[in-house]
């Protein structure tokens, strides 16, 4: 069995069947977009994160269980990651997260959080794609809007994905923590 097939037939956090296949079929040779796998604790997912901010010291158990409760709200939480195939190393990563509210006729949110590419890949539009395909996930699963925050360096990037300023951020930390990420 090649790695690719080995790859796309591990069970992921949700359905590949809500990966856009024109996406997919946008990636340079060699890369695969598709759901998180449980297994990516062991193929990088996490250094392409510290790559956006702090992640800490997640032991193996730990990844696992979040994994696990994440996987068993199947329709709240739509992890992403581009795999460079021939490594199975992971190079971009993205989540959206799926909030049900009372407002607009109980509609549904999308929230685009942690969208990070590794140093080495980045512009080659592996970070472009991501969001594409929450988008497309987002509008799939029902969302009437999505939004994410970013930080002002990061608007033209945005911009370019087809965001537009729609507010202010605004944190409140809590136990000592203070970071801005």
């Amino acid at each position: 069995m090649s790695d690719q097939t080995a790859t796309t037939t591990t069970p992921g956090l949700f359905c590949p069947t809500l990966i856009s296949d024109a996406v997919s079929s946008s990636l340079p040779e060699g890369y695969l977009l598709r759901p998180l796998h449980a297994t990516d604790y062991h193929h990088g997912f996490l250094d392409v994160l510290r790559v956006l901010t702090t992640v800490g010291d997640i032991s193996e158990s730990a990844w696992t269980e979040r994994y696990i409760w994440m996987s068993t709200r199947n329709d709240e939480y739509f992890v992403v990651v581009i795999e460079e195939v021939s490594s199975r190393k992971i190079v971009a990563v993205g989540s959206l997260i799926v909030e049900k509210k009372f407002l607009r006729n109980l509609g549904v949110v999308g929230h685009i959080e942690d969208i990070s590419v590794a140093k080495e890949m980045q512009g080659k539009q592996f970070g472009q794609r991501v969001i594409q395909a929450l988008d497309y996930i987002a509008e799939k699963v029902g969302c009437y809007k999505a939004i994410l925050d970013c930080s002002e360096k990061n608007e033209g990037f945005y911009v370019k994905c087809g965001y537009t300023r729609a507010g202010v951020q605004m944190a409140h930390y809590y136990g000592g923590n203070q970071s801005k990420q």
